[in-house]
Parts: C-alpha cells; sequence; structure tokens
C-alpha cells in the first residue's frame, strides 16, 4: 500500500462461516488435535466443504490413535461455528478422512540428525508487517474489516438481541480515506450477512449499522448512500451449502488485508516447522517489535528460507521513509542476532508447538488479543522492544 498523500484504500474480511474459514477451521483443528498428542507432530491438511460433505486429505505424522477422533472434532468444530442448516448440519456431514503418513523424502530435509539441524519444511519467502494507524499495528482498512465481523459473532454467539436470526457466513469491506498518510474516515463499507429466512432487509441493515458504527472511530461511519448491506437483496442460503470452500485460500483476509506484502503460503492446517506459518509469525513478531520499540512507524520484513536448510537465506528491512535515525541493514543484523530465525528457534521463542491454532483460523492471524487465561497469540508480544532499542543505542 502506498503509504504516503490522499488516497482511498479497501480492505475486506469474512467471517468463520465462510466457506473457505470453515475449511481452515477444521484444518486447524486436524492440527491442534495432532500437537495435543505430540508437541513434535507434522501435519499438513487441505480441507474441502460443500454441501453436507467434508473431505480432509494431507500428510500426518503423530500419534496413530489421533486419527480416529478426527471426524467428531470436525463435526464439532462444524457445530461450534454454528452450522445445523439443512444444507450443511454439524450431526449430518459426511466426512471423510483421506490423510496419510508424511513423505519420507519430506522427512528427511526437515528432521535434525547428528550435527544437522532441523530444516525449514519448504521453500518460500514470508513478510511481516506493522504500522501504527491502530492500536493493534494493523492496518486500519483491515483492522476495522475484522472488527465488524468480530461483533456480529459476538451477537450471535452470546444470544444477543441485536445479532437474533443472524447465520454464520458473513462478509465485510471497508474503504478509507488517507490524508497526507493517514486514514480520516471511511467512504463505503459493504456488509453481506447470512440471515434466517423471512428476516426483513431493513431490519438486517439496523442490526449491521449498529455493528458498523460501534466498531469504527466516532465520526467515521460512511455516506447512507455508500453503506451497502446484503446488495443480492437476499442471504439465505450460505456457508458450503452455497459455495465450495477450501483450506488456505483467504491469505489476504488472514494477513495484512493487502497493505502489505504476502510471500504466497497459507498457515492453516500446517505445523510449526513449515515456515509459511512459522516464518510469517516471526516476521509480524519483528516487524511489531520494530514499531513497538519507537524505531518506525512502519515495518516490512521479508524472510527467505530454502527446503531442509535451517537458517533464513535473507532478512529484508523496508520501514517505509518513517525510520527514526535508523539504518535498515544495521536493523536487518540486530534482528538476525536478536531472535534464532531457524524453524526450531521460532517455535521456541514462540511456543508454537502447542494446540493454540483453531482460534487463528477466522478474523485474521494478527493483530489479535489473547482470550482471558490463554497464552496463544505470542507473534503479538512486544517483549523485544526494550532489546531491539538497546541494541540501536536508544
Amino acid at each position: 500500500m502506498r503509504n504516503h498523500g490522499d488516497f482511498l484504500f479497501t480492505s475486506e474480511s469474512v467471517s468463520e462461516g465462510h466457506p473457505d474459514k470453515v475449511a481452515d477451521r477444521i484444518s486447524d483443528t486436524v492440527l491442534d488435535a495432532y500437537l495435543e498428542a505430540d508437541p513434535e507432530a507434522r501435519v499438513a491438511c487441505e480441507t474441502l466443504v460443500t454441501t453436507n460433505r467434508v473431505v480432509l486429505a494431507g500428510e500426518v505424522r503423530g500419534p496413530d490413535h489421533v486419527a480416529a477422533t478426527l471426524i467428531d472434532r470436525a463435526r464439532e468444530a462444524i457445530k461450534d461455528i454454528g452450522y445445523d442448516q439443512e444444507g450443511f448440519s454439524w450431526r449430518k456431514a459426511d466426512i471423510a478422512n483421506h490423510l496419510h503418513a508424511q513423505s519420507a523424502d519430506i522427512a528427511q530435509g526437515v528432521d535434525s540428525a547428528g550435527d544437522k539441524d532441523e530444516g525449514a519444511g519448504d521453500q518460500g519467502i514470508m513478510f511481516g508487517y506493522a504500522t501504527r494507524e491502530t492500536d493493534s499495528m494493523m492496518p486500519a482498512p483491515i483492522h476495522y474489516s475484522h472488527g465488524i465481523l468480530e461483533r456480529l459473532h459476538d451477537w450471535r454467539h452470546n444470544g444477543d438481541e441485536r445479532g437474533r436470526g443472524l447465520q454464520p457466513d458473513a462478509k465485510s469491506q471497508v474503504t478509507l480515506r488517507y490524508v497526507d498518510g493517514k486514514p480520516v474516515g471511511a467512504t463505503s463499507v459493504v456488509v453481506s450477512t447470512q440471515h434466517d429466512e423471512g428476516m426483513s432487509q431493513s431490519a438486517i441493515r439496523d442490526m449491521v449499522r449498529k455493528a458498523v458504527t460501534e466498531t469504527l472511530p466516532e465520526g467515521w461511519m460512511c455516506p447512507e448512500e455508500s453503506f451497502y448491506v446484503n446488495p443480492t437483496g437476499n442471504f439465505v442460503i450460505g456457508g458450503p451449502d452455497g459455495d465450495a470452500g477450501l483450506t488456505g485460500r483467504k491469505i489476504i483476509v488472514d494477513t495484512y488485508g493487502g497493505a502489505a506484502p504476502h510471500g504466497g503460503g497459507a498457515f492453516s492446517g500446517k505445523d510449526p516447522t513449515k515456515v509459511d506459518r512459522s516464518a510469517a509469525y516471526a516476521a509480524r513478531y519483528l516487524a511489531k517489535n520494530v514499531v513497538a520499540a519507537g524505531l518506525a512507524d512502519r515495518c516490512t520484513i521479508q524472510l527467505s528460507y530454502a527446503i531442509g536448510v535451517s537458517r533464513p537465506l535473507s532478512i529484508y528491512v523496508d520501514l517505509d521513509g518513517t525510520g527514526k535515525d535508523v539504518n535498515e541493514e544495521r536493523l536487518a543484523k540486530i534482528l538476525n542476532e536478536s531472535m534464532d530465525l531457524s524453524p526450531r528457534g521460532i517455535r521456541k521463542h514462540l511456543r508454537l508447538n502447542r494446540p493454540i491454532y483453531a482460534r487463528t483460523a477466522a478474523y485474521g492471524h494478527f493483530g489479535r488479543t489473547p482470550d482471558k487465561g490463554r497464552d496463544d497469540f505470542t507473534w503479538e508480544n512486544t517483549d523485544l522492544a526494550p532489546v531491539l532499542r538497546s541494541a540501536m543505542g536508544r
């Protein structure tokens, strides 16, 4: 995203009931099941969902007894999302498990042995980003797009009158106006939400308006003529009954809403030896700590890896002209020295070998805070900021 001057920028989010997010949730539920049984388990799970059908596929390496629990766990995930409809129900969906053992060739490259450290589970590039636009250090358009749907989610799950009649599938899209590179208000908001048969569109519009106005900062609401709710006029058939869903198809929703680069790899269903996931978390952690340390107002970090190789091939830092007397090349070296960026080092530092992933499957992997009493989303911590300030002589 251009971060200077006056412009409009748009990001979208989708709810946990969107077909692709249902698939992501089930894949991460499978991952959590294996990590509960063995923190060193290997999982690469892909899920397909469609009308009353779920298919699990991919590779795993872990305790044999876990496989027998996966269909029940998938049903529980669907139930928790809220699907008990004629076309997609946790009770009667046909769920097929086609997961098989991990490739020996991949295992040979990834596993540690003798003097060889554990290698990356695949080649690839990963990006992390942080900005002072919001308290979560996320870009404002994706931050508020997520926030609108999270509010509708909370109302629906808590039985709140404000969400009565809403169903799990929903999408949002927020366009913000930037002046001198800073967001100042919304120019349009689009929300489509699945609902019970017979609900009036005016009632749904009023419900959604409350969610939007309670999410956006005061005075940021768009003009009424640019506020679009269920533009097709009706949204009763939704979720996997309305459209097939696949794991990993909402990677921009998962990250920065298009405001920062994405390396291309999806997250859900992958254990943390896969740098698609763990290194993207590490890059976000480093970028957020750079901003939290007061070294810059914006920070983009790129990491690159080769399959079977433990150390990153490159570390790139871009402060987009907002650095506070910071040399980006020197900062890259300091970041590399401040955190072990091998797959094993990332997992240990961020404590990723735990069953913490089902909750990441909707409303973004970044900018999140743990539920009370939980110790997840560790990549959102800013504990490295004092170390970086000290290393930069601040």
